[in-house]
């Protein structure tokens, strides 16, 4: 199954290897021991990464761990970045790797869950389902936009009464509008187990034979149908997601700021934050929302704690790319409350402080005096915006009425 293994003792041997630069997946192992499965745009690119010398601040203690562990590598080559996710999550299931299963919460991670009806649903959902585990849950978004394009199928906004919308634009096959019956619907979601498997050459092999089959009995528009198919499953357009794991590969090459608040009214109904700058550039896409979970008190007004529990919530997700910087609000309980989640976690972060005045205007910043003098405004920057974010957050739970 593995098309080459890659022996490794030292990043010095490592560098001699000649890698592929194509999209796959990629094993490290001690022994016969799988330590780690990961997915890649390039191969050759993101197994170096992890040779460099930053790995600590780019991925956490954890995976420096893992790659001391290692004595080889394998790899396994796909046609696209969506059959590497696909099959990353496939291994990861089979082989449950401890620095994969290490890396997050069960919980947290994001799975497909075909339904068990006449006509079943597909949808993305936290801690079990049907397919997965997948790692990272926008990508899983943007693989099933893909899939949904070669492969239309019915979601949960496709309620049987009336056509749908989706239906409409070609992303649902119409089985709500009576355009598709249930034998037929049934070999559209067999065809994306498969996929889902990854078993795409059988995939084929099965489409073929059926457009053959179609050939044959002169049914030639739907045969036409399955050529299409099948030109897409060869030709995969992937760009959504080759752009953003290489964003993801570029944000692990930032110096990334991550600032942490919370809001409350009176201690109820307490929510935290964080947001991200990057190279002193907001990445809204990377913000994060906490609903604080405490001592499951009605009134909750330990702020230490609480943004204890959010830096520790937050650390459980080594697939977000670690901070170089934490900001923070409040001066030194805040600060020793932040570090010593960062301490108990194995992580050597730098911490900055905002000190408020009555007006909760920023009236001093503690920390190392170059960094301040560096980074201020990206401080700053991220400060308020966690500030504006999480007071955002909160009025729009309280206005639905959210209780914790």
């Amino acid at each position: 199954m593995f098309d080459s293994k890659i022996q490794i003792m030292n990043s010095q041997q490592f560098k001699k290897i000649k890698l592929p630069d194509t999209p796959g997946v990629y094993f490290f192992k001690a022994g016969n021991e799988i330590l780690y499965i990961g997915k890649a745009t390039s191969l050759k690119d993101r197994v170096t990464s992890y040779f460099s010398k930053d790995l600590i601040n780019t991925r956490g203690p954890r995976l420096v761990q893992m790659v001391e562990k290692a004595v080889d590598i394998k790899f396994i080559e796909t046609q696209s970045v969506l059959e590497a996710l696909i099959l990353e999550a496939n291994q990861i299931k089979k082989y449950q790797p401890y620095f994969n299963s290490k890396e997050k919460d069960d919980k947290s991670y994001n799975y497909v869950t075909i339904t068990n009806e006449d006509f079943p649903q597909i949808s993305i959902t936290r801690g079990q389902g049907t397919y997965g585990p997948f790692p990272n849950g926008s990508e899983l978004r943007e693989a099933l936009k893909i899939i949904r394009r070669i492969f239309p199928y019915r979601d949960n906004k496709c309620s049987m009464k009336k056509p749908c919308f989706n239906s409409q634009i070609g992303l649902c096959p119409g089985v709500c509008a009576g355009l598709m019956n249930k034998k037929d619907y049934r070999k559209r979601i067999k065809h994306i187990k498969l996929f889902f498997e990854a078993k795409k050459d059988l995939l084929i092999k099965d489409l073929e034979k059926e457009m053959k089959n179609l050939a044959k009995q002169e049914k030639f528009e739907e045969a036409e149908k399955l050529k299409k198919t099948l030109y897409s499953l060869e030709h995969i357009q992937d760009i959504a997601l080759i752009k953003r794991d290489v964003e993801r590969d570029n944000n692990e090459n930032a110096f990334r700021i991550e600032a942490y608040d919370i809001a409350h009214l009176s201690g109820k109904d307490t929510v935290g934050v964080m947001t991200v700058v990057l190279n002193g550039e907001l990445a809204k896409d990377q913000y994060r929302k906490f609903k604080i979970i405490g001592q499951n008190k009605k009134v909750n007004i330990d702020d230490t704690a609480n943004l204890k529990e959010i830096i520790r919530r937050r650390l459980g997700h080594l697939e977000w790319t670690l901070p170089n910087l934490v900001v923070i609000d409040g001066s030194t309980a805040q600060i020793n409350a932040a570090r010593s989640v960062l301490n108990e976690r194995g992580f050597v972060i730098e911490i900055v402080s905002v000190v408020k005045d009555e007006r909760h205007k920023a009236k001093e910043l503690i920390g190392l005096k170059g960094t301040i003098k560096k980074w201020g405004d990206s401080i700053l920057l991220a400060n308020s915006e966690a500030h504006r974010f999480a007071i955002n957050y909160h009025r729009k739970l309280r206005s639905k009425g959210f209780r914790i």
